[in-house]
Parts: C-alpha cells; sequence; structure tokens
C-alpha cells in the first residue's frame, strides 16, 4: 500500500505538471530594465483563443492596462516556429493556429518608471505596480509580469523564478526546489497567481509569530537606512491587537509584508500605500520618513490590508469570485469593501488601546472634512459599481473617507437597535459565516442578507438612505446619539486657492503650490478658469519658494475683496508644463471649522452606547 502510494503521487505531481502552466521569470539577465518572461503550455484544444493581460485587478479600482507593459512578444509552437497573431488592444492578443502553441515569450517594463509620464495614462497606484532595478531590486505584482488564456485561468501555474544567488525573495509562497538560483512555486489557478507578490533584493527579512500567525517582513531601503528588524516591535504589537480584534474571523496562518521604501533615486515613484491579497501585502512608502511616521503607517495602512483578508477576499459578491480580468465587472458595495476596511483599521486602534479616544474622534473629524470635497448627493452604489468610468473614478476616494463613516453610523444605528448586543463587526462575522471565500453572495441581494443576519429591516431603511440612496448622511445625528457633538466655526473672509487652505502642497521641483486632486476649488479659482490640476507658480508677480512660503502667505491674506489679482499658474501640456497667467477679481471665502469632541454631560443612554462604541464590549 506504502509503496502504491507513493507511486500515485509521483505520478499525481508529473500529471499536475504536464498540464500546468509553466512560468519562467529571470531575473539574472536583465537588460535594459526589462525582464524577460517564457509562458509553456499544455496542448491547446482550440485553435482560436485569446491571450491577456490584465486591465485592472482585484483591489484596484482603476483601468492600469498592464498590457502596456509588455514588448516584444512572440508566440512560438513546438520547433520555436513563430504562429501569427492580432494584437486586439493594449492588452489582447487573438490567434487563430492555437493548437500549434507551445511556448509565449515576451519582455517586461516596469510600471514605476512611468509614474510620471501621465499624458497618454493615469499612473499604476505603485504598490499593484512593478520595479525592475537590476542588482538592487523587483517588486514582482505577478499580474504584471504574467497572461492568461481564455478558458485557462484554473489551469494551475508553475512559476519559476531564476534569481542572482544572492538575492531572497520576500513572499507568502513554499519554496518547492533547494536551489540558491531558482525559486519554484506551484499554484492552483491564475487568481492565486495574481494573489501573490513577490519581492526580491539582498537579503533583509525578520520571521516570527504574532497572535499565532507566522508573518514575515521584508524591506528595501535603498540606502540601508532602515532594517527590517527596526519595524518588529511596532508591527507585532498591531498584529496581536489585530487578531484580538477579529477573533475568530480570521483564520490566516501566515503573512508576508513587502515594505519597499522608495530613495530620492532611483523610480521617481509617488504612489504611497499598500495592496491587499490573501496571505500577503505590498507596501510603498518613502525612505525619506522618520522612523515614527513609517510606524504610524504600518499600522493604518498595512492593518487596512490585513483586514481585507476578512472582506472582500473571504466574503464577497460574484463579481469578485468570478474576477474577469480582461473586461472587469465591478461590485456596488465599496462601502463595505474599502469603507468597512478602513473602519475597521480604525476602529481596532481605539478598542485595542493603541490610540486615544480623542485621537479616534479627530481621525473621525477629518474625514468628515475630507469628505466634503466629493459629491454628497452621489449614491455609493453607482459610483461603486461605475468606479472605472471616467465620470466616477475621481469619487474613488471618498470610499476610504465617507465609506468609513457609512460604516461608523452603520454601527450606531446597529448598536442602538440591539441595546449594544450587536456592532457593524458582528454583522460582518456573521456573513463571513454564511458566506466565505469559495461561496459569492449575489451584489444585488446584499441587503436583504443583511436583513437576515441581523433580523433589523431598518439596515435596509438606512442602506436605502444614505447608501443606495442620494440623502446626505446626518453625521451629526449619529454621533449625538453616543455623545459627541460638533461645534462649527466660521472663520473671517479670506483670499485663497481652493476652499481649504490645509490641502496646500508645494512641488520644490517647480517652486509652486500643487492641490490634491480632489481638493475643492475656491470660488475665485473658479471663476478665473483655474483647473484643480494647475499649480500655483505666482501671485501678482510674487513666486514662491520654501523659504518665502510664509510671506507668500502673508501677501494672500492681505489681499482685499473686489482687488485685482493675476494668478500665474503651471499648466500641464503633454510633456512640458505652460505658464499662464489668469487675472480677475478676488472673491474672499469663508471656511466653516467643524471640531468633534466628547459632551460633558452625555445622559446615561449616551454614555453606555459610546462605551460599547469605543471598547466593543456589550
Amino acid at each position: 500500500m506504502k509503496k502504491i502510494a507513493i507511486s500515485l503521487g509521483i505520478l499525481a505531481v508529473a500529471f499536475v505538471q504536464a498540464q500546468s502552466i509553466k512560468t519562467n521569470i529571470d531575473l539574472v539577465n536583465v537588460k535594459d530594465d526589462k525582464i524577460a518572461v517564457t509562458m509553456e503550455f499544455p496542448k491547446m484544444k482550440s485553435n482560436d483563443v485569446k491571450f491577456h493581460f490584465p486591465k485592472t485587478v482585484p483591489g484596484t479600482y482603476s483601468v492600469d492596462d498592464y498590457g502596456r507593459f509588455i514588448e516584444g512578444i512572440k508566440f512560438l509552437d513546438n520547433k520555436g516556429k513563430e504562429i501569427a497573431f492580432i494584437k486586439v488592444n493594449d492588452n489582447t492578443y487573438s490567434l487563430k493556429n492555437a493548437k500549434a502553441l507551445s511556448k509565449i515569450t515576451y519582455l517586461v517594463n516596469d510600471s514605476f518608471d512611468e509614474e510620471n509620464e501621465t499624458d497618454k495614462h493615469k499612473a499604476v497606484f505603485s504598490p499593484s505596480g512593478t520595479d525592475i532595478e537590476q542588482g538592487k531590486v523587483y517588486l514582482i505584482n505577478t499580474h504584471g509580469f504574467v497572461g492568461y488564456i481564455d478558458n485557462m485561468q484554473d489551469v494551475p501555474y508553475q512559476l519559476v523564478i531564476q534569481k542572482p544567488n544572492d538575492f531572497y525573495g520576500t513572499t507568502a509562497l513554499v519554496d518547492q526546489d533547494k536551489s540558491e538560483a531558482t525559486d519554484t512555486f506551484t499554484l492552483a489557478n491564475y487568481a492565486k497567481l495574481t494573489d501573490s507578490p513577490l519581492m526580491y533584493s539582498k537579503p533583509d527579512y525578520i520571521t516570527f509569530n504574532a497572535g499565532g500567525m507566522d508573518l514575515v517582513l521584508g524591506v528595501y531601503s535603498p540606502t540601508g537606512k532602515y532594517k527590517a528588524a527596526d519595524f518588529k516591535e511596532n508591527l507585532e504589537k498591531m498584529v496581536v491587537a489585530q487578531k484580538k480584534f477579529l477573533g475568530d474571523m480570521n483564520t490566516n496562518k501566515k503573512y508576508a509584508i513587502m515594505l519597499y521604501l522608495a530613495g530620492t533615486e532611483g523610480p521617481q515613484i509617488k504612489g504611497f500605500g499598500a495592496l491587499e491579497h490573501h496571505e500577503s501585502t505590498s507596501v510603498v512608502l518613502h525612505e525619506m520618513m522618520p522612523k515614527e511616521a513609517i510606524d504610524e503607517s504600518i499600522v493604518d495602512v498595512v492593518s487596512h490590508e490585513f483586514f481585507h483578508t476578512v472582506n472582500p477576499l473571504k466574503t464577497h459578491s460574484e463579481e469578485i469570485h468570478y474576477f474577469d480580468y480582461a473586461d472587469p465587472k465591478m461590485s456596488q458595495h465599496l462601502w463595505m469593501y474599502e469603507g468597512g476596511t478602513e473602519y475597521f483599521a480604525n476602529l481596532f486602534q481605539i478598542q485595542e488601546g493603541l490610540i486615544t479616544k480623542d485621537q479616534f474622534l479627530q481621525r473621525i473629524g477629518d474625514k468628515i472634512k475630507n469628505s466634503k470635497s466629493y459629491d454628497d448627493t452621489m449614491p455609493f452604489t453607482v459610483m461603486s459599481k461605475n468606479i472605472l468610468q471616467d465620470q466616477y473614478k475621481d469619487q474613488y476616494r471618498n470610499v476610504y473617507e465617507k465609506g468609513t463613516l457609512l460604516t461608523m453610523c452603520l454601527d450606531i444605528e446597529l448598536r442602538k437597535l440591539s441595546n449594544g448586543e450587536m456592532g457593524y463587526r458582528d454583522m460582518i462575522r456573521k456573513l463571513s459565516q454564511r458566506f466565505g471565500e469559495n461561496k459569492p453572495f449575489k451584489d444585488d441581494k446584499l441587503i436583504d442578507e443583511l436583513v437576515t443576519i441581523t433580523g433589523y429591516p431598518q439596515v435596509k431603511d438606512f442602506y436605502n438612505k444614505y447608501i443606495a440612496g442620494s440623502q446626505p448622511t446626518p453625521y451629526a445625528e449619529y454621533l449625538a446619539q453616543v455623545g459627541v457633538e460638533i461645534t462649527k466655526q466660521e472663520t473671517p473672509p479670506m483670499f485663497w486657492f481652493i476652499k481649504d487652505p490645509a490641502q496646500t502642497g508645494y512641488d520644490e521641483k517647480n517652486n509652486a503650490f500643487a492641490f490634491d486632486d480632489h481638493s475643492a476649488l475656491s470660488p475665485f479659482s473658479k471663476s478665473i478658469g483655474m483647473k484643480i490640476t494647475d499649480q500655483v507658480f505666482a501671485l501678482d508677480g510674487k513666486t514662491i519658494n520654501i523659504q518665502n512660503a510664509q510671506e507668500f502667505i502673508g501677501y494672500a491674506q492681505s489681499i482685499k475683496d473686489g482687488q485685482n489679482v493675476t494668478v500665474t499658474v503651471l499648466r500641464k501640456n503633454g510633456d512640458k508644463m505652460d505658464k499662464i497667467d489668469l487675472k480677475g477679481k478676488a472673491v474672499l471665502d469663508k471656511i466653516t471649522l467643524e471640531t468633534l469632541k466628547f459632551k460633558a454631560n452625555p445622559t446615561p443612554a449616551e454614555q453606555k452606547l459610546q462605551d460599547q462604541w469605543l471598547t466593543g464590549k456589550k
């Protein structure tokens, strides 16, 4: 029996390898910052097939067209002869003689080098992008390196990474060979492949167990300023708190964190943050950040991605479960996937004692303020379902602002309805028990499922009004129920280029003020035809530099209502910046400042609900 079992095991392995798509990524023979990829296929069953690179991937909500980074693609038969193909678009290739297909070869360019070349295409968000720096680091988000053939997404992939002997690959995957020259991994299907990022560099990693989960943290720091060990204490404290907060909702036994710290030399990237995966996350931050700021980002950003292991990675709709990489159909529930996850990332910190009550309230107040830069009447479900379309994509970042606030209000609503017995976390736990990683729910039936698992039809009323409806959420009313009041104070009329001066940034390269894409222009800026993407270079001929910024601001504050003003802006025009003078009469604008604070004398009911909200206890 033993010999038969072993023989069958060998046959099974041989069969899987024969039926798998063997993909080789060569990190050794890198030329001109391009990596060679070779894909070998089992026998095709059809002549007419399409080969794709992803248009977008789960966890990102933008059209990235990863196929645009591919060049020199060749489709070959088993004798090395090229097979004719038609390039349908950046991502798709059509073959009419695919039964002869044996191999595909191509070169991959990285996305990091093109982040600032946005005239033709929006930059790929760095944590979901790719970086090729020979002899230094390779960030391999696999969706940027490996494609798939229609109807073969469920075929296993054997991934072989040829690497320099002195490089280490940070990943949640398990290497199946003992060679120093290659790492070999077997993945069940294309979805598992794209769910498995890797980062290769000179070894700088730590492994440890926290909360019953094995972690590996790999760090790339171009100047060597930071080491992986620098972040162990903070990371361990965070993970223990997260595991405690989630309880049985999280079943992860291992987790990998790839921390890429961008330097002042090399790729000039700007998409700082992280991207979630079932067992790992890729994180991009700046090496110039102080350690305390990186620690804070790890708690805020990495915890957000780890909470995604619950939702949507393990609890999701059919749109995510059966994700179409070539023509994605988006879910209408970003309020839960991103908003609810961001709420968890803040709520666990107050409930597990990582921040104070006042710090938590400050964060909620900031999100209320930031949400006002977006359309508050746009139904979140409509925005979410259509997020890849131009008219909705600029509203995406509101999922981290209003999305968080919606789930906060729903949390308070549930606690009030249940006399503190149930909150948002309890609802998500029940949802994850009802569904799971391999059992998706129907997108348009989620609210009915939530009513069923909570037992409260009022949840549907909340959903129809504030999530699927156009009614602005009455934050003050919900916060009052937990003993929090909002005080308003109006500033004197002032002159500036956007409604919230605090959202002003400075571009050192251009010596100009720059603004977040989602900032709201001031009435004056609108009147002179300024664009939010413009940079302010001068005001009435007075230019800006980092030394005289305060003097410049002082001059702006001295401008009177109706005064003739000339604003010189830098406006992007292809590869250059045009300098344009915009003229008009000054319009002074008032700013209403809202401050959240705990009531000095809340009612007993308000105090009870507040305690349950901030501690998670019933």
